[in-house]
């Protein structure tokens, strides 16, 4: 089995002409591991197609990687390359778009010291959040994909050959990205009316907080004062219309970060630069996670909470039903962006700010006032399943389905 090369390039355009609706004269800034240039060259060649000003590629590299961690002195890794993520926030505010290829190695840091990992990533946050808020905040139309490695499908397909793996993981990459059909880009017309129409329902409703039950769990989680739920296309600040995530499942929004109570157990593992976070059991008072337990990863997951005061607080929720295409793959991809698409999910950390009535004109200080969480962090972890029950709670204490075992109760 190989990568099909004629799904490789409708995915290519599909990112452009769906993900991204690049417009013409518009710059383009991706970032990219080496192992994906394949795709890369395909998306540049269909952004100048579109009409792109310039097309500009930051790649990463997994050796060069693990060489810092091998060779590099300590101070290295209370550093980042801020100068590169005040160039991506200047771009993005002369109104360049920004695509990620995901497809890095899940476990590529799982050999290396726990605390230069989280002290690594700490500062790499600190110093990506001007360029992140642009991002979050959505002020430009932006997109990721995803492109099969060989050490991604290893993981994902332990059992295969490289080759067959590789070709197994392109081709659930291709059918959960809606390019295994003669006309992707009808195939997402429709699937962005379809969770519009949940999104519409949920927004008519107004709930005050979801209640969630089920194995281990007995949460509720208050949303943000008029908080509003999103799905698949929206349209960012610049005007333009994209779809950020390819695939997605999810409709989502923010919940206030100080009204969350109760207990959740995690239903799928959570992988996390090169750490697999499995059977995670949390308690939250107050908004805040207080006591976080986990069968692995426990110690390294706490610390990554405690990149900030808002790491411990809630910056979305998103539902997702049981019978998502992704979800009935059985795959587990250990990739969040296709993970979380599997499953209802909830975010730690930084909240997007356009889950708001009126987000685009609101100051960050208005969005903390309705309930809006600030982080340099934000990191999915799934709890949905086949045996959770969600009811939407209004302001009066009453109460309607939402979800009944995993599925839309609308």
């Amino acid at each position: 089995m190989t990568i099909d090369p004629v799904k490789l390039d409708k995915l290519a355009q599909v990112a452009i002409k769906v993900g991204l609706q690049l417009e013409e004269g518009q710059d383009l800034v991706m970032t990219a591991p080496l192992t994906a240039a394949p795709l890369v060259r395909r998306i540049t060649e269909h952004a100048y197609k579109a009409g792109a000003g310039v097309v500009t590629t930051i790649y990463s590299d997994e050796e060069a990687t693990l060489a810092r961690y091998k060779y590099a002195n300590d101070a290295s890794f209370d550093k980042a390359a801020g100068w590169l993520y005040s160039g991506m926030a200047e771009a993005f505010k002369g109104n360049a778009a920004r695509l990620a290829i995901a497809g890095d190695n899940p476990m590529m840091l799982s050999g290396q010291d726990p605390e230069k990992v989280s002290r690594a990533q700490r500062a790499n946050s600190a110093a990506y959040k001007p360029a992140l808020q642009l991002i979050t905040g959505f002020d430009i139309n932006w997109n990721i994909v995803s492109y099969p490695s060989a050490a991604w499908a290893r993981l994902v397909f332990p059992n295969d050959s490289e080759e067959v793996a590789v070709g197994k993981l392109a081709d659930a990459i291709f059918k959960a990205s809606r390019v295994d059909v003669d006309d992707p880009i009808a195939a997402w017309a429709e699937h962005n009316a379809n969770l519009k129409a949940r999104w519409t329902w949920l927004n008519g409703k107004a709930f005050s907080s979801l209640k969630y039950t089920g194995p281990g769990t007995d949460l509720t989680v208050g949303l943000a004062d008029g908080h509003r739920w999103k799905g698949g296309a929206s349209e960012a600040k610049n005007g333009v219309t994209c779809n950020p995530n390819i695939p997605t499942e999810e409709v989502f929004t923010t919940p206030h970060r100080s009204r969350v109570e109760g207990h959740v157990a995690a239903t799928k593992p959570l992988s996390h630069n090169g750490t697999l976070i499995e059977e995670m059991q949390a308690r939250f008072e107050g908004g805040r996670l207080v006591e976080l337990k986990a069968s692995k990863g426990q110690d390294i997951f706490n610390k990554v909470l405690d990149t900030d005061e808002g790491g411990r607080h809630l910056g979305e929720v998103a539902l997702v039903p049981h019978s998502s295409p992704i979800s009935a793959s059985g795959i587990l991809f250990f990739n969040t962006l296709y993970d979380e698409n599997a499953s209802c999910h909830i975010a730690q950390g930084q909240c997007y700010s356009d889950c708001f009535e009126g987000g685009k004109d609101l100051s960050q200080a208005e969005i903390n006032q309705r309930g809006g969480n600030s982080s340099n962090i934000h990191i999915d972890w799934m709890i949905g399943s086949d045996k959770i029950d969600i009811d939407g709670v209004h302001a009066d204490g009453t109460v309607e389905p939402v979800m009944r075992k995993g599925e839309w109760a609308f």
